[in-house]
């Protein structure tokens, strides 16, 4: 850790002293409300200044095992303390990592279940092919987390893969983690439609929106229109016998939602009417974090292929973030949402994290 975040730490700690210090006095003990309200502060102290002093005493006791070590010249105790000295090492990074993760502020929807929305970009019908690969990544990653996914709403492209797709995913950090991959992805690849084995270049943007509880989100009666239809499949042809699709539009927002994935009509109401509190949420979300709301704008772009977050080159096998850098050959194992694209997300919630810690340690 730098200067700043030890001079954080350091004043963090005088504070919890000073907070114990009128916990100890009489006239706290006889005013209940300050007496919780000074223990609630006490507690949130003490999570951060436990571990700090931990990482104090672990690193004083490196410090004297790297001084012994250099002094001595008993095989034995030189082999006990390279141990310790490992195991101290091991400690103060586990310590560190302790403190970054309690110094950034916690996500407002962290633990919230998520919404993805996936759409095809430029390049036609490639872009619908390259939206379906994205979507069964993030399904195949699902599958290894134990997360549960449901479709919300899908249109088919007509060589296969989707022109959108929404996809929800429930489960424990579902949201915390993939809510960096709101973006541009790009494609460069010979499609199967090439006749001449030419490389194109493709795209599809991805959206992520936290689900919202209705107590977040007041959808009123009067302010939404619902349409049902038949529902359709790839070039319109139906799919279905009876008006089971549901189309809701928010009169206020012009935000139209649709959902065919269901034979029964209610259940595509449900769906449609969850999508919808999420788009709206998210519209809640960006009015009240105006900075956030114009990156992730920036983010999401329009899909055309200059604009982009990650790049996915199959002649080379492989897959570039452009946000941090980072480059990994194992193309196949990142479309298969295995433990290369966790590598990316670990990483981008890394480059977050430190982001965080700088800005708290400028103010």
């Amino acid at each position: 850790m730098d200067a700043g975040i030890d001079a954080r730490l350091d004043a963090i700690e005088a504070s919890y002293d000073e907070v114990a210090a009128q916990l100890a006095l009489p006239e706290t003990a006889a005013d209940p409300e300050q007496l919780r309200r000074l223990g609630k502060r006490f507690a949130e102290l003490e999570d951060i200044v436990v571990p700090y002093r931990e990482l104090r005493s672990v690193l004083a006791q490196r410090a004297e095992a790297g001084e012994m070590a250099s002094a001595g010249d008993d095989a034995e105790m030189a082999t006990y303390l390279a141990e310790e000295i490992e195991r101290l090492d091991a400690r103060a990074v586990t310590l560190r990592s302790q403190l970054e993760s309690l110094l950034v502020p916690k996500d407002p929807n962290e633990g919230k279940d998520v919404i993805v929305e996936i759409r095809g970009g430029a390049g036609g019908q490639e872009a619908a092919l390259w939206a379906g690969d994205l979507f069964e990544m993030y399904r195949r990653l699902s599958e290894r987390h134990r997360w549960r996914t449901e479709i919300i709403s899908s249109s088919p492209g007509e060589l296969g893969g989707f022109k959108d797709a929404s996809l929800e995913i429930r489960g424990k950090d579902a949201y915390g983690r993939l809510r960096n991959e709101a973006g541009v992805h790009r494609v460069q690849r010979v499609p199967a439609t090439e006749s001449q084995g030419r490389i194109h270049t493709s795209t599809a943007t991805i959206a992520v929106m936290p689900v919202a509880e209705d107590v977040e989100v007041e959808i009123r009666p009067e302010d939404i229109q619902i349409d049902v239809f038949r529902a359709s499949g790839p070039g319109g042809q139906s799919v279905n016998t009876t008006d089971s699709a549901v189309r809701i539009v928010h009169k206020p927002t012009g935000i139209k939602v649709e959902c065919q994935e269901e034979r029964s009509q209610l259940q595509n109401k449900e769906k449609a009417m969850r999508y919808l509190r999420a788009r709206l949420y998210q519209v809640a979300l960006d009015e009240a974090h105006a900075k956030e709301a114009a990156e992730r704008r920036a983010q999401l772009g329009t899909g055309e292929r200059s604009e982009k977050i990650r790049t996915y080159n199959y002649q080379e096998g492989r897959v570039t973030d452009h946000r941090i850098k980072h480059t990994s050959h194992q193309l196949t194992d990142v479309l298969a949402g295995g433990e290369e694209l966790d590598g990316f997300i670990d990483r981008l919630l890394a480059a977050e994290r430190a982001a965080q810690l700088a800005d708290g340690a400028e103010t």
